[in-house]
């Protein structure tokens, strides 16, 4: 009985182990690289672009057709230069 009681708290620990590393990435992860992608996705999508330096200020027209400013970087992936 006590070998059964050992190995079920063994896997409630493993179980509340993997939530916590789930709950950490969902909240602190995830939201970094979700505004990174989606960041690099208007900055290859500007329509026109004042580069200084390296960074770039572009014009980048959402869904809506709403003019948006997003600041990139200053490369060759940059477009509207």
């Amino acid at each position: 009985m006590k070998e059964a009681t050992g190995e079920l708290n063994m896997t409630v620990v493993t179980v509340v182990a993997i939530a916590a590393v789930a709950a950490f990435f969902y909240a602190f992860v995830w939201p970094s690289i979700k505004v990174n992608i989606l960041n690099s996705t208007k900055c290859s999508a500007t329509t026109s672009c004042n580069c200084s330096g390296k960074t770039c200020s572009c014009t980048y027209m959402d869904e809506s057709g709403t003019a948006q400013t997003v600041t990139c970087p200053n490369n060759d992936k940059t477009s509207g230069k």
